[in-house]
């Protein structure tokens, strides 16, 4: 069986210092999964460099493998701290299991955990009218949020 630890080598000799990796998975079939980022996105060509890289590595004589590499989704939660920090100043949708989802801007982050800028409309004492309040807030890692990027058409 072809080791992760390999793959993890290979992929990261095959990224420049822009790009970064999300996940490696190997499966005792020989499916490997490389999954990818970059500070400005990933192309698709990245993605078939990649792949060629890692495949001239391996020996298919020795060891049948199939191999997947691809960017990480837009759509998809965020598994590394890189991508929190690619994200600073991009709007988030942040679930943590036993509470409703919040969406806010990320302001900062460090090895803790990140800062969530939140807008929320409320009604101020003596006030007829809601106003906008704009809050910090912090999570932590160790929370384990499920963190994903809002896609907007705007």
């Amino acid at each position: 069986m072809i080791k992760q630890e390999l793959i993890e080598t290979l992929t990261q000799e095959a990224l420049t210092d822009e790009f970064f990796i999300v996940g490696v998975t190997v499966r005792a079939s020989n499916s490997i999964e490389v999954i990818i980022d970059g500070d400005k996105g990933v192309t698709i060509q990245k993605c078939v460099d990649v792949s060629r890289y890692i495949e001239h590595k391996l020996d298919r004589e020795t060891e049948d493998f199939e191999l997947s590499v691809y960017s990480a989704g837009l759509g998809e939660p965020f598994k590394v701290h890189r991508q929190y920090v690619k994200n600073i100043g991009q709007k988030v949708e942040v679930a943590l299991a036993d509470k409703q989802p919040v969406s806010g801007i990320i302001k900062n982050v460090d090895e803790t955990g990140f800062d969530l800028e939140i807008t929320t409309l409320e009604k101020p004492e003596g006030s007829k009218k809601k106003v906008e309040v704009i809050k910090i807030q912090r999570f932590t890692f160790d929370s384990n949020p499920s963190v994903k990027n809002i896609i907007s058409f705007k």
